[in-house]
């Protein structure tokens, strides 16, 4: 299984906006650039975080977005799931769907295991530890060398 990059995207500008602040208001351009994603697929993944709760958007002049409390209490499955829907590893773990196998299937309970371990390890990583984790690595590289580019340290 992979992300989609909606998905990805959708993690990035979440602990982009955590780390700028509840304050913070920033715009698709800015989000954009921060997250090397493509304008025109951002502002889809924006509008699926919007109508989540996890974002909030506001129009014009002093415009763009900011993170709402839910956001930044949110996990990465959270985010996840927002943009991308439920996560399923397979479709016999599908809620709804049947597998005419899956009660004689030798792989079946690895499925259901692996896709546990995984949806718990995405709700353990909070958009807000890992804005922290962000802001802590930004003001290392700052602390490096002044560029913060070549990683140098400093004399």
């Amino acid at each position: 299984m992979q992300l989609t990059r909606a998905a990805d995207y959708g993690v990035r500008v979440m602990i982009y906006l955590a780390a700028a602040g509840a304050e913070a208001r920033l715009s698709l351009v800015d989000l954009a650039a921060a997250t090397s994603a493509p304008q025109s697929f951002l502002s889809k993944v924006l509008q699926a975080l919007s109508q989540a709760g996890l974002i909030s958007s506001r129009r014009g002049q002093s415009g763009g977005f900011t993170i709402s409390p839910r956001g930044s209490a949110a996990s990465m499955l959270d985010v996840i799931e927002a943009v991308d829907g439920r996560i399923s590893l397979n479709v016999c773990l599908v809620p709804g769907k049947s597998c005419s196998r899956k009660m004689s299937c030798p792989a079946h309970p690895m499925w259901a295991e692996a896709q546990r371990a995984m949806l718990q390890v995405l709700d353990r990583a909070k958009i807000a530890g890992l804005a922290a984790e962000s802001r802590d690595a930004a003001h290392d590289s700052q602390t490096l060398h002044p560029c913060a580019q070549c990683q140098a340290p400093l004399p």
